[in-house]
């Protein structure tokens, strides 16, 4: 069914690109006839260009998991509040970023930080490719800004890190053996209503050979936190093993990308200028704002040509 849809979709994107250039093609006689055409010219190459861009990130997604749902968790680096203020705000940019491309969130998991911001959350994004359209955000985040928290208005820089796995289907098996899982039952906090924050629903698995923890506590059924800790669990564990496998090439990836994985992977500068900027691909661009509010696409192009290429792209204003 998938690759049925998957084949359904280009045959109807042939079909667009046809009709939008028979448009393009009459807009031209036309203006030959001496009509004025420009103002909707101008707008009919604008959005095929936009669906054009689109189309040409889609041919640079070829991995197995590429297509299917991400699920990301975000969780503050050392600093305090600062971090812990920077990490809501990349997941408010994640969540807008979703937002704009039509797909859909699910929040997991929400730890809300004592002060301002959040210890971690994990939320699933469901859309076609959204696993490989953020596998470009894994890694570090830097924010450099005057603090909001700082009385004596000094400039401060926050870390965050991104990790994101693919939401794996039923037809990618993962052998996970009921004794090595210690599930854990607590009561969930924050937001969402009595009947959560009274009962022992939401649910915490540890998988005890490999270390990774999954919490979820976003259903009021603690069976229904546990059924989809366990989903979370098996896409980590399906990435954990993934990684493995990296390890053995990733001096080869390493020379041919001259990329350092540990350090981070962008920085988002407010003060004392304004620029957002990845350190993998050396694209940037000013408007730091409008990344902020969920315009990443550029970002994700350009890592997604350097990867296929080895090539870092230019930079934008």
């Amino acid at each position: 069914m998938r690759e049925r849809k998957r084949l359904e979709d280009s045959l109807a994107t042939d079909a667009e690109l046809e009709r939008r250039a028979a448009d393009i093609a009459a807009y031209f006689d036309l203006a030959k006839e001496g009509e004025d055409i420009t103002a909707d010219l101008e707008r009919e190459i604008g959005s095929l260009r936009t669906l054009l861009d689109k189309l040409e990130t889609k041919t640079l997604l070829s991995g197995e998991t590429d297509p299917l749902n991400a699920i990301v968790t975000i969780h503050p680096g050392a600093g305090g509040t600062e971090s812990q203020d920077w990490a809501e705000m990349l997941l408010r940019m994640y969540l807008r970023w979703a937002e704009l491309q039509g797909f859909t969130t699910v929040i997991n998991d929400h730890q809300p930080a004592e002060e301002a911001g959040i210890k971690s959350a994990t939320f699933t994004v469901t859309g076609e490719y959204a696993f490989g359209l953020l596998s470009s955000e894994i890694g570090v985040h830097r924010l450099v800004r005057i603090s909001p928290f700082d009385q004596a208005k000094r400039r401060h820089t926050s870390f965050a890190s991104v990790f994101v796995s693919p939401e794996i289907d039923e037809s990618i098996e993962v052998d996970i053996k009921q004794d090595d899982l210690r599930i854990d039952t607590y009561r969930s906090g924050g937001a969402g209503g009595q009947h959560v924050n009274t009962t022992d629903s939401a649910v915490r698995i540890i998988h005890i050979p490999t270390g990774i923890v999954v919490s979820c506590q976003n259903e009021r059924s603690q069976h229904k936190n546990r059924e989809r800790g366990m989903k979370i669990l098996r896409s980590k564990l399906y990435e954990f093993e993934l990684e493995k496998k990296r390890a053995v090439t990733k001096k080869l990836e390493d020379s041919k990308l001259d990329i350092d994985f540990g350090s981070q992977i962008r920085s988002y500068v407010l003060h004392p200028y304004r620029m957002a900027k990845d350190h993998r691909t050396k694209f940037e661009v000013g408007d730091v704002d409008r990344v902020l509010n969920g315009d990443i696409n550029p970002f994700i192009n350009a890592f997604l040509v350097m990867r296929r290429s080895g090539t870092p792209a230019t930079a934008a204003d």
